[in-house]
């Protein structure tokens, strides 16, 4: 979020606490923009869903507060608020047709008929189901329920719209190809959207921005590809996709470089980091940043930044294929390398020496 552009939704310092030494949510303050997508991101009992029922007020703080443009939302009930929320399981009512699925909401605060179709026809329009007004929830797929409950939620132009694990019902294939449409339907309505999510590549795929929480509390906020490329600690290096992570010993220290020496391994960043020399450092080394061979490399900063493994693993996944290095610890390293020619020569197979190697731009140095 831009420092100049005001915070929309304002979490400032917020604590649950169930008693008992149970805290879900520990001190939590984050700043969110007008039309933004924002996820929340962690593993199950972090205090994500948490924070979210709070936000709808199904959950009081136990202290800290909650603003929504400009508005405190402290003692209001969930009906009060202009908020939104879409469930995992849709909550859809199997007795009523889509079209009074979507009206429901409307009819409840009283709204003219008149409005009421109108306002329940654009959002037909907007999910693109139109044709399915008149048919019960059991006769859609997955996908159309999502769309139904979706346009459910936005049929009362809420000024927050939340997300719990909006397609953790659907499959796998499903999932993909409604990520980007969940993204197309709330752009084109401009609503701010607080997103909870275990899944990584959805919260990558959809939000403008992520927080990372563990234990109650946020790690990293961020862009996805910032989260991704420079995580701050190495749990969050950990939890977002695949890394390798090195545990060395901070050896040279420079303005514009370091060196750190691991147990397999010498590596040369390059930059510098904020450390001292003789520091312990771990070293975090994404899979498909790693080139590998059968020969050694000729270029690069020799000694460095390479290493002679066997091969003990590999898994073919048609654009890619992961191997699985046994280094001379017995530590094993991940690679991951496009599959860009269909019958490539002198290709890898299992007990095979190869030789991996990295760039001084492919390593995070983390220091917590």
């Amino acid at each position: 979020m831009s420092s100049t552009q005001p915070a929309y939704l304002q979490i400032r310092d917020v604590v649950k606490d169930f008693g008992g030494g149970a805290v879900a949510v520990n001190h939590v303050s984050i700043d969110i923009a007008k039309g933004e997508i924002f996820a929340l991101l962690g593993s199950s009992g972090c205090g994500k869903t948490t924070l979210l029922r709070m936000l709808a007020g199904f959950e009081t703080p136990s202290s800290g507060r909650i603003v929504l443009n400009g508005q405190d939302l402290a003692g209001l009930p969930p009906y009060e608020r202009p908020i939104n929320m879409m469930f995992q399981s849709y909550a859809l009512f199997p007795h009523l047709s889509v079209w009074d699925n979507i009206a429901f909401g409307l009819r409840r605060d009283g709204m003219a008929g008149d409005q009421v179709g109108a306002r329940v026809e654009a959002m037909l329009k907007l999910v693109q189901l139109g044709k399915f007004a008149k048919r019960k929830p059991h006769q859609l797929s997955g996908g159309q329920q999502q769309r139904v409950a979706l346009a459910r939620s936005l049929a009362k132009s809420p000024q927050l719209l939340l997300l719990d694990e909006p397609l953790g019902a659907l499959d796998k294939k499903l999932r993909e190809e409604t990520q980007i449409e969940l993204v197309n339907i709330i752009e084109d309505v401009g609503v701010t959207c607080v997103m909870v999510t275990h899944d990584q590549e959805e919260a990558m795929t959809m939000a403008s921005r992520i927080a990372v929480m563990s234990e109650g509390r946020i790690l990293q906020v961020g862009a996805p590809g910032d989260i991704y490329e420079t995580p701050a600690t190495r749990f969050v290096a950990d939890f977002i996709g695949n890394v390798n992570l090195m545990d060395g010993t901070l050896v040279e220290d420079h303005p514009d470089r370091v060196v750190i020496q691991c147990a397999d391994c010498t590596h040369y960043v390059g930059h510098g980091i904020t450390g001292t020399e003789g520091m312990p450092v771990s070293v975090a080394l994404r899979p498909e940043k790693i080139r590998i061979s059968r020969h050694e490399p000729a270029d690069g900063h020799a000694p460095h930044n390479r290493l002679q493994a066997k091969v003990r693993e590999l898994s073919y996944f048609g654009s890619f294929t992961v191997y699985q290095l046994e280094t001379a610890s017995g530590r094993r390293l991940k690679v991951s390398q496009s599959n860009v020619e269909r019958h490539p020569q002198d290709q890898l197979s299992w007990d095979d020496t190869a030789w991996a190697s990295w760039t001084p731009q492919s390593q995070v140095v983390l220091t917590q």
